[in-house]
């Protein structure tokens, strides 16, 4: 199966979401900010990464351009972003990513998503306004 990073600042639910996906048969790995989710990208290069969108020390928009910045691979990862906000449409095109989940979310709906973003391999492309304010 495949790889996943999963960048989630709710501890709670970071372990609920790994737990759920290894049962489909994924390994995951959890980072609790964009920060930490950077380093893990820097230790091993997933094969997707389940993103939350508001995080402390850097939220997930700030580390996905960060990733794709970075280039050597990170730009073709495929990004699901996850969150409550009401505005995740606008982000998630900001980003560049089709993914996108708004919680709270069914498990099935999640699962599907993974399933679609592991089949499709979409990287994300920002448009260049966006990545441009992310990265100045």
């Amino acid at each position: 199966m495949a790889d996943i990073l999963i960048v989630e600042d709710d501890a709670d639910l970071a372990k609920t979401l790994g737990e759920l996906l290894e049962l489909e048969g994924h390994t995951t790995r959890v980072a609790f900010n964009g920060e930490e989710g950077l380093h893990a990208l820097d230790e091993h290069l997933p094969d997707l990464i389940l993103l939350d969108i508001e995080m402390p020390i850097l939220d997930g928009p700030g580390m996905a351009y960060a990733a794709m910045a970075r280039d050597a691979g990170r730009e073709l990862i495929p990004i699901i972003l996850s969150s409550g906000y009401a505005q995740i449409d606008t982000i998630a095109d900001g980003v560049g990513t089709e993914y996108r989940i708004t919680k709270p979310c069914s498990l099935d709906a999640l699962t599907r998503l993974v399933d679609r973003a592991l089949i499709e391999r979409h990287p994300p492309h920002p448009s260049r306004s966006a990545s441009n304010e992310a990265l100045s």
